[in-house]
């Protein structure tokens, strides 16, 4: 390949000596999670250990645990979008999906969930109830519904 076309002043995490969380984020990204994702990840650990298992989930876990910033329920009398709140929204066409907006390492934990560093779960964490939002698909779709879990 003709040096031409390589970019010089921009080196990866990997060549300049910074290293990505275990979470993937960027250098000096706080790794949020919700206090049930956390919970869960934990419990995942303490059964493989038990078990075992093999080192490499473990390890993974373990790192895992050691970046993570595990952020308070949202206030129940907010009218606004929080950090592990579920959100329903509604299209004009009536369509009704939910999203939780989590954190990157527990995406896998909750069946509709959204980081919060996605394009929708920032647009969500900026809303309040009855505003719109643009889904990744172009439409948009009024907030109709803010649940907040307090479990752990």
């Amino acid at each position: 390949m003709s040096r031409a076309f390589v970019k010089e002043d921009v080196d990866p995490p990997e060549r300049s000596g910074r290293k990505r969380s275990a979470s993937g984020l960027p250098p000096r990204a706080t790794n949020y999670i919700t206090a049930r994702g956390a919970k869960r990840l934990r419990d995942e650990l303490q059964k493989l250990r038990a078990a075992n298992a093999g080192g490499e989930r473990i390890g993974e876990l373990e790192h895992i645990l050691a970046s993570v910033h595990v952020v308070d329920p949202p206030d129940p009398a907010s009218n606004s979008v929080g950090f592990g709140a579920t959100v329903t929204v509604k299209d004009k066409k009536g369509l009704i999906e939910t999203f939780t907006v989590v954190g990157v390492d527990e995406l896998d934990l909750e069946p509709d969930a959204v980081s919060w560093i996605s394009l929708i779960g920032k647009a969500l964490l900026a809303a309040d109830m009855g505003d719109s939002i643009r889904l990744a698909d172009g439409r948009t779709a009024k907030i109709v519904k803010i649940e907040r879990r307090n479990d752990t």
